[in-house]
Protein backbone atom coordinates (compact mmCIF):
# COMPACT_ATOMS: atom_id res chain seq x y z
CA UNK A 1 0.00 0.00 0.00
CA UNK A 2 1.31 3.39 -0.90
CA UNK A 3 1.53 6.35 1.44
CA UNK A 4 -1.25 8.14 -0.48
CA UNK A 5 -3.62 5.19 -0.03
CA UNK A 6 -2.89 5.03 3.71
CA UNK A 7 -3.59 8.75 4.09
CA UNK A 8 -6.79 8.37 2.05
CA UNK A 9 -7.85 5.43 4.22
CA UNK A 10 -7.21 7.43 7.41
CA UNK A 11 -9.19 10.40 6.07
CA UNK A 12 -12.03 8.09 5.08
CA UNK A 13 -12.03 6.43 8.53
CA UNK A 14 -12.12 9.83 10.27
CA UNK A 15 -14.95 11.00 7.98
CA UNK A 16 -16.98 7.85 8.70
CA UNK A 17 -16.37 8.28 12.44
CA UNK A 18 -17.53 11.91 12.30
CA UNK A 19 -20.64 10.88 10.37
CA UNK A 20 -21.42 8.26 13.02
CA UNK A 21 -21.05 10.86 15.77
CA UNK A 22 -23.25 13.34 13.90
CA UNK A 23 -25.95 10.71 13.29
CA UNK A 24 -25.92 9.68 16.96
CA UNK A 25 -26.36 13.31 18.02
CA UNK A 26 -29.23 13.75 15.54
CA UNK A 27 -30.83 10.55 16.84
CA UNK A 28 -30.55 11.70 20.47
CA UNK A 29 -31.97 15.13 19.59
CA UNK A 30 -34.92 13.48 17.82
CA UNK A 31 -35.42 11.26 20.89
CA UNK A 32 -35.49 14.33 23.12
CA UNK A 33 -38.08 15.98 20.89
CA UNK A 34 -40.24 12.84 20.90
CA UNK A 35 -39.93 12.47 24.68
CA UNK A 36 -40.82 16.14 25.14
CA UNK A 37 -43.87 15.60 22.96
CA UNK A 38 -44.97 12.82 25.35
CA UNK A 39 -44.58 15.17 28.31
CA UNK A 40 -46.48 17.88 26.46
CA UNK A 41 -49.37 15.48 25.78
CA UNK A 42 -49.53 14.48 29.46
CA UNK A 43 -49.43 18.12 30.56
CA UNK A 44 -52.22 18.98 28.11
CA UNK A 45 -54.35 16.10 29.40
CA UNK A 46 -53.68 17.33 32.94
CA UNK A 47 -54.65 20.91 32.06
CA UNK A 48 -57.79 19.67 30.26
CA UNK A 49 -58.87 17.81 33.40
CA UNK A 50 -58.59 20.86 35.67
CA UNK A 51 -61.80 22.65 34.51
CA UNK A 52 -63.89 19.56 35.30
CA UNK A 53 -62.25 19.28 38.72
CA UNK A 54 -62.83 22.98 39.43
CA UNK A 55 -66.49 22.76 38.36
CA UNK A 56 -67.02 19.76 40.63
CA UNK A 57 -65.52 21.57 43.59
CA UNK A 58 -67.27 24.88 42.81
CA UNK A 59 -70.58 23.27 43.66
CA UNK A 60 -69.54 23.32 47.29
CA UNK A 61 -70.12 26.97 48.22
CA UNK A 62 -68.23 26.79 51.48
CA UNK A 63 -65.11 25.52 49.74
CA UNK A 64 -62.11 27.82 49.72
CA UNK A 65 -62.11 30.07 46.66
CA UNK A 66 -58.47 31.05 46.98
CA UNK A 67 -57.34 27.47 46.44
CA UNK A 68 -59.48 27.18 43.31
CA UNK A 69 -58.07 30.45 41.99
CA UNK A 70 -54.53 29.12 42.45
CA UNK A 71 -55.40 25.94 40.55
CA UNK A 72 -56.95 27.97 37.71
CA UNK A 73 -54.00 30.40 37.60
CA UNK A 74 -51.52 27.51 37.51
CA UNK A 75 -53.44 25.91 34.65
CA UNK A 76 -53.42 29.16 32.67
CA UNK A 77 -49.70 29.58 33.25
CA UNK A 78 -49.11 26.05 32.01
CA UNK A 79 -51.17 26.54 28.89
CA UNK A 80 -49.27 29.70 27.97
CA UNK A 81 -45.79 28.32 28.78
CA UNK A 82 -43.43 27.76 25.86
CA UNK A 83 -40.01 26.66 27.08
CA UNK A 84 -39.07 23.60 29.12
CA UNK A 85 -38.27 25.87 32.09
CA UNK A 86 -41.62 27.69 31.87
CA UNK A 87 -43.55 24.43 31.56
CA UNK A 88 -41.65 22.92 34.49
CA UNK A 89 -42.37 26.00 36.60
CA UNK A 90 -46.07 25.86 35.68
CA UNK A 91 -46.22 22.11 36.38
CA UNK A 92 -44.64 22.71 39.78
CA UNK A 93 -47.12 25.48 40.52
CA UNK A 94 -50.06 23.27 39.51
CA UNK A 95 -48.79 20.31 41.54
CA UNK A 96 -48.61 22.49 44.64
CA UNK A 97 -52.08 23.94 44.05
CA UNK A 98 -53.60 20.51 43.46
CA UNK A 99 -51.91 19.13 46.55
CA UNK A 100 -53.53 21.91 48.59
CA UNK A 101 -56.88 21.32 46.90
CA UNK A 102 -56.90 17.62 47.76
CA UNK A 103 -55.64 18.30 51.28
CA UNK A 104 -58.44 20.83 51.87
CA UNK A 105 -60.99 18.35 50.52
CA UNK A 106 -60.41 16.29 53.66
CA UNK A 107 -62.44 18.89 55.59
CA UNK A 108 -65.51 18.43 53.37
CA UNK A 109 -67.12 14.98 53.74
CA UNK A 110 -69.69 15.68 51.02
CA UNK A 111 -66.95 16.52 48.56
CA UNK A 112 -64.94 13.47 49.54
CA UNK A 113 -68.00 11.32 48.85
CA UNK A 114 -68.77 12.92 45.48
CA UNK A 115 -68.27 10.28 42.77
CA UNK A 116 -67.27 12.86 40.15
CA UNK A 117 -64.62 14.24 42.49
CA UNK A 118 -63.33 10.74 43.25
CA UNK A 119 -63.23 9.85 39.56
CA UNK A 120 -61.39 13.07 38.70
CA UNK A 121 -58.95 12.53 41.54
CA UNK A 122 -58.23 9.00 40.33
CA UNK A 123 -57.81 10.17 36.74
CA UNK A 124 -55.48 12.94 37.88
CA UNK A 125 -53.47 10.46 39.92
CA UNK A 126 -53.05 8.26 36.82
CA UNK A 127 -52.03 11.29 34.78
CA UNK A 128 -49.46 12.26 37.40
CA UNK A 129 -47.95 8.78 37.19
CA UNK A 130 -47.84 8.91 33.36
CA UNK A 131 -46.27 12.37 33.54
CA UNK A 132 -43.67 11.13 36.02
CA UNK A 133 -42.74 8.25 33.68
CA UNK A 134 -42.56 10.56 30.65
CA UNK A 135 -40.42 13.00 32.64
CA UNK A 136 -37.99 10.26 33.71
CA UNK A 137 -37.61 9.07 30.11
CA UNK A 138 -37.12 12.61 28.83
CA UNK A 139 -34.51 13.41 31.48
CA UNK A 140 -32.67 10.16 30.70
CA UNK A 141 -32.36 11.04 27.02
CA UNK A 142 -31.35 14.62 27.87
CA UNK A 143 -28.65 13.27 30.20
CA UNK A 144 -27.26 11.01 27.45
CA UNK A 145 -27.40 13.80 24.87
CA UNK A 146 -25.76 16.39 27.13
CA UNK A 147 -23.01 13.92 28.05
CA UNK A 148 -22.41 13.13 24.39
CA UNK A 149 -22.08 16.76 23.28
CA UNK A 150 -19.59 17.40 26.09
CA UNK A 151 -17.48 14.28 25.48
CA UNK A 152 -14.27 14.17 23.50
CA UNK A 153 -14.17 13.96 20.44
CA UNK A 154 -17.96 14.31 20.03
CA UNK A 155 -17.86 17.86 21.33
CA UNK A 156 -16.08 19.02 18.16
CA UNK A 157 -18.90 17.73 15.97
CA UNK A 158 -21.50 19.11 18.39
CA UNK A 159 -19.92 22.55 18.34
CA UNK A 160 -19.49 22.55 14.57
CA UNK A 161 -23.16 21.74 13.97
CA UNK A 162 -24.60 23.82 16.85
CA UNK A 163 -25.85 21.01 19.08
CA UNK A 164 -26.59 22.74 22.38
CA UNK A 165 -27.36 21.48 25.87
CA UNK A 166 -30.96 20.76 26.71
CA UNK A 167 -32.70 21.49 30.01
CA UNK A 168 -34.04 18.81 32.32
CA UNK A 169 -37.71 18.77 33.25
CA UNK A 170 -37.61 18.72 37.03
CA UNK A 171 -40.02 19.06 39.91
CA UNK A 172 -39.02 21.40 42.68
CA UNK A 173 -38.19 19.73 45.97
CA UNK A 174 -41.18 21.03 47.96
CA UNK A 175 -43.57 20.41 45.06
CA UNK A 176 -42.26 16.88 44.62
CA UNK A 177 -43.10 16.20 48.25
CA UNK A 178 -46.65 17.50 47.77
CA UNK A 179 -47.14 15.19 44.78
CA UNK A 180 -45.68 12.24 46.68
CA UNK A 181 -48.07 12.88 49.54
CA UNK A 182 -51.13 13.36 47.34
CA UNK A 183 -51.87 9.64 46.76
CA UNK A 184 -51.87 9.05 50.54
CA UNK A 185 -55.15 10.95 50.85
CA UNK A 186 -57.86 8.35 51.35
CA UNK A 187 -61.34 9.15 50.18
Amino acid sequence: MSFGNIVLLIILAVAVYLIVIYNKLVSLRAGIDAAWSDIDVQLKRRYDLIPALVETVKGYKEYEGETLEKVIAARQKGLSANSVEEKAEAANMLSGALGKLFALAEAYPDLKANTNFLKLQDELSNLEEALQNARRYYNSIVRDYNAKIESFPDLFVAQKFNFTKRDYFELEEHEAEAVKEMPKISF
